[in-house]
């Protein structure tokens, strides 16, 4: 164990620059938060670099083979970003996944999705229903980002997430589906999720890229009332839960 008690201590200043975008890439860490979320990321085999509690926690951590630091609960509460901290933090190095997808795999791919929010509800529900990885464009929300990690819950440290992937990535899928309301459509039901598939979803604001639409068979949800369209991580659970379905009958 080892006691940090004051902010000037070189090691905080570490953590707590995890806490922007800069100083994780910078650094190649992220810091994740919470009792569920370290127990995840441990039990999940990532290579945690290590762990942070508030005084009086420490036994919880006995054991394991990365250091452990112990601060005041007056620190470790200026590492939360949440009304009600656990007190509780995992620092993870980030990994880079460059395995071939798999040719018969079912991949969400995610056009510059900008809310933190929606993301970790998205990877949440890929992982619910059987999919294989998230593929994230340029110009996504980071996936490191702990509000993603959070809203995602445990299904963060199970999934293939992949960043900074470009849509050339769709030109290898025969079955590639953008949900777009507008234009020559076809029922998201009515089209074959057998095989390799990616389903495709784009920004809140303006949908999916003219470039990447392109590359996709479009696809809609019926909308029967008045709103003008779905959320882009309710839509996403549609599709994906009508693959999966289709995906299950042939296993």
């Amino acid at each position: 164990m080892i006691e940090i008690k004051s902010s000037s201590n070189e090691k905080f200043k570490y953590f707590k620059g995890l806490l922007t975008k800069k100083g994780r890439d910078e650094k190649g860490e992220y810091i994740v938060e919470g009792i569920k979320c370290t127990d995840e990321a441990v039990s999940s085999n990532k290579n945690v670099t290590a762990i942070i509690v508030k005084s009086g926690m420490e036994d919880r951590f006995c054991g394991l083979s990365c250091p452990v630091y112990v601060m005041p609960e007056a620190l470790t509460d200026r590492l939360s970003d949440t009304r009600t901290p656990q007190g509780v933090y995992a620092v993870i190095k980030k990994e880079q996944n460059d395995k071939p997808l798999k040719n018969d795999g079912a991949y969400i791919f995610c056009d510059k999705v900008a809310d933190p929010g929606n993301l970790g509800t998205i990877i949440r529900t890929a992982d619910a229903a059987g999919f294989d990885g998230v593929l994230l464009s340029e110009g996504c929300v980071e996936a490191t980002s702990p509000k993603v990690v959070r809203s995602c819950m445990g299904s963060f440290f199970r999934m293939d997430i992949r960043e900074n992937v470009q849509s050339d990535i769709l030109d290898s899928f025969k079955n590639v589906y953008g949900g777009i309301l507008k234009g020559d459509t076809k029922d998201y039901r009515d089209v074959d999720y057998k095989g390799g598939v990616i389903v495709v979803v784009g920004n809140e604001s303006v949908g999916i890229s003219e470039e990447t639409a392109k590359k996709c068979t479009p696809v809609k949800i019926t909308i029967y009332g008045g709103a003008e369209s779905l959320n882009v991580a309710v839509a996403a659970g549609i599709i994906m839960y009508r693959a999966a379905e289709e995906r299950e009958q042939i296993v």
